[in-house]
């Protein structure tokens, strides 16, 4: 808030955890960095729970790792996308580009829900593979 020169209530629950009894139950400690007191330290964690109170994502880096923001909002993308798509989003897949048909999506229903979509050849000559550009 300080930062954006916010004012207000923080939107967002913030836990307190002094005692890292919550940080420990879930595994959110780094074995191998402590503090001064030889406390563990907390990794720098990211959940994320979907509107169906079912963890979607998470994400442990290292104390001594910062979090890749841009990463976390492409992955949030990907979530709101395949939760109400038939399509799975690749490696370094951005908001708006090609993304893959899922495998359970036959090659009838693919040309009828994904017009635009291209199977591309592999060497066993399955037809899996299956690509579109991101369904609006």
């Amino acid at each position: 808030q300080a930062y954006n020169s916010l004012s207000g209530n923080f939107p967002y629950p913030i836990v307190a955890d002094e005692n890292r009894d919550l940080a420990v139950s879930l595994g959110m400690v780094d074995p191998d960095e402590k503090d001064a007191a030889g406390m563990p330290l907390t990794c720098r964690a990211v959940f994320v729970v979907g509107p169906d109170k079912k963890l979607k994502l998470s994400l442990l880096y290292p104390a001594t790792t910062g979090r890749n923001f841009n990463e976390i909002l492409r992955v949030l993308d990907s979530l709101q996308l395949t939760a109400v798509k038939k399509v799975a989003t690749p490696a370094d897949w951005k908001d708006g580009g090609h993304c893959m048909v899922v495998p359970s999506i036959s090659s009838e229903q693919a040309k009828t829900m994904f017009p635009e979509h291209k199977v591309h050849q592999v060497p066993s000559g399955k037809e899996y593979l299956r690509t579109t550009p991101h369904p609006k």
